[in-house]
């Protein structure tokens, strides 16, 4: 029997597409802005809705369509694509959604200030969940670009100004922070991550994405014939906290491209942990943190994304 997936959008969808447009951070671009920014390439769209729930319909949701289409051909029906939150109600990480599946992806797209929490019970579910032989969680926030937390306050602009030079996208404002619930739900298993920064990856001669460095062994097989990731100009730093350092080990990392501004914490060249799993002793089952970008087919390294999807089909 084929494996059953879904991926989980851990977003409250209404509250991302009613952020106010007159506050550009912490919010996905609008469709205008968008179609402004790269004129005349989106103008297709034009006769869509404008806002934040046109650009989510017309162009973020399809950037998984290359995956999707590979888990429902390999399980022979569609892949679900489950909403937290979203105009037809609620749907929690529950037994009724976890009975049914073998691998979880958790898109931890959720803007932090919509303060998207997992609750007791959703952690007792999930445990349930990895508990079960032969399933596997995949926790998948994106960057936290512009974080200026622990920064002076006349220290904040020179701090984003660099971030954004760094990874280059204009269609990004000064702070971007997204992942809170996974965040949250790592911390309740036991293993808490912060997803840092948004670093542009190096590539090679021929603009493919660099080769990553394997750190431990593969103990699920994710990355067996996978000769690179993906190339998106922002990709998080998965840095382990506290308990987090015995329950988790790096996977593999990723180099920061060296001919990209400088980074203000990042030198050009250095490493970053792409991607990390669960210890064999930790008492976790089989769980990986990765970024969310590596279900998108829109940012380079297809080949090797898609010989990392057919190794999750089959993990």
């Amino acid at each position: 029997m084929s494996r059953r997936v879904a991926m989980y959008f851990a977003w409250d969808r209404g509250a991302e597409i009613a952020a106010p447009l007159g506050v550009l951070d912490n919010r996905f671009p609008a469709l205008f802005e968008i179609r402004r920014l790269f004129w005349p390439n989106y103008e297709a769209l034009a006769e869509g809705p404008q806002g934040v729930d046109g650009s989510l319909e017309a162009i973020f949701m399809r950037n998984f369509a290359g995956f999707t289409a590979q888990a429902s051909a390999a399980m022979g029906r569609p892949m679900p694509q489950i909403h937290r939150r979203s105009a037809q109600g609620d749907t929690p990480l529950d037994a009724t959604l976890l009975d049914e599946l073998d691998t979880l992806i958790v898109m931890s797209f959720d803007s932090q200030r919509t303060g998207q929490v997992a609750p007791t019970a959703e952690i007792e579910a999930v445990q349930a969940f990895l508990a079960r032989p032969g399933t596997i969680l995949f926790v998948c926030p994106h960057h936290d670009v512009g974080d200026t937390d622990a920064l002076a306050p006349d220290a904040v602009l020179d701090r984003q100004v660099a971030e954004r030079r760094h990874h280059g996208d204009i269609s990004l404002p000064g702070q971007q922070r997204f992942g809170g619930f996974g965040m949250s739900l790592m911390a309740a298993l036991g293993a808490p991550i912060r997803n840092r920064f948004g670093l542009r990856p190096a590539h090679d001669d021929q603009g493919e994405p660099a080769p990553f460095e394997q750190v431990a062994e593969d103990r699920f097989g994710l990355l067996a014939g996978v000769p690179h990731l993906n190339l998106h100009p922002h990709l998080p730093h998965f840095e382990r906290e506290g308990a987090g350092e015995a329950a988790l080990e790096v996977l593999a990392r990723l180099k920061v491209d060296a001919a990209a501004p400088p980074h203000p914490v990042f030198a050009g060249g250095a490493q970053f942990d792409a991607m990390l799993q669960s210890h064999a002793e930790a008492g976790l089952g089989r769980l990986v943190v990765c970024d969310a970008t590596l279900w998108s087919s829109t940012n380079g390294g297809l080949r090797g994304l898609q010989a990392f999807w057919n190794n999750v089909l089959e993990a």
